[in-house]
Order: structure tokens, then sequence, then C-alpha cells
């Protein structure tokens, strides 16, 4: 066999462990699924408002029921004290409505306005919408009429 400098055979051990090496972009991908889990759909588009709760109340069918939610005063200020207004058309209603905040796409604790009757087929209460550190100025009231079912109404808040 002629001495070939290239094309030596060496004494390979295949028992050897070989570390796992992780390509640059394997790493951004694992990074990127990582942040989803944690912080939530990071691809989701971001809501849009579909109420103009400064101008006026919003109406949204809620079963057989159309349902005005409104809120005061105007505009709709974070960190400061607001008066929400439910008015239900379709009769008297079993048990008090009441309004879940949110932020779309951002998990939040509680913040729930209890409503009581202020008037024939009209609820009131009063809650705070707080300022989210993120910057973002699109909430989520949801509002629910127990055994009857639910209204979704996006709006944007000034800071």
């Amino acid at each position: 066999m002629a001495n070939n400098r290239y094309c030596k055979e060496e004494n390979v051990n295949t028992n050897r462990k070989q570390p796992i090496l992780i390509s640059p972009s394997a790493g951004c991908i694992f990074f990127v699924v990582l942040l989803q889990l944690l912080c939530g759909n990071l691809w989701a588009a971001e809501a849009t408002p579909d109420c103009a709760i400064h101008k006026s109340g919003c109406t949204k069918p809620v079963g057989d029921r159309l349902v005005e939610l409104d809120i005061y005063p105007k505009p709709v200020t974070a960190m400061q004290e607001l008066t929400f207004t439910v008015s239900i058309s379709g009769g008297a209603l079993e048990k008090a409505p009441y309004i879940d905040l949110g932020m779309p796409g951002m998990h939040m604790g509680p913040n729930r306005v209890e409503l009581t009757q202020s008037a024939a087929g009209v609820y009131e209460g009063r809650g705070v919408i707080v300022r989210c550190p993120s910057g973002k100025k699109i909430w989520r009231a949801t509002l629910t009429l127990p055994s009857i079912g639910k209204a979704e109404y996006t709006f944007d808040v000034v800071y």
C-alpha cells in the first residue's frame, strides 16, 4: 500500500459520546417557542377595537336579546374609576349580569365589574381599567348574562 498522508486510517473509538451541537438557527427557534409558551401567542394579530366607546355605547346580540355597553366618563381613561352601564332588551333577568375586563392575548388577573339593576333593563357597576406596563391600550369587556350567553366588546383606552 502506498504511503499516502491524506488517506491514513485512524484508530476511531466508536464508544465515545459526541456532544450535541445546536445550530444558531435552531437556538433561535427554541427561544421563540419558549417565549410563545411563556408570553402567549406571539403570532396572533393584535386585536382591533370593534367598539368606539369614546363616542357612544356599543350594541351586540346575546342570545335573543340586544345588549348595549356604555362606559362613563368619556374619554374612557385608564386608572380612573369608571361607570359601566348595560342596557338589555327582552325582559327581566334571573341573575344580574357582570363584566370581566382584560386585554386580548394577555393573561391578566381577575378584574370583574359587578352590575346591579338601576332601572328596568338597565344595570350599572363601577370599575377601573388598569394601565398596562407594555403600553398597549386595547381592552376587552366580556359581558356575561347568566343562563343566556356572552358578548365581547373590544375598545381602546386613553392613558
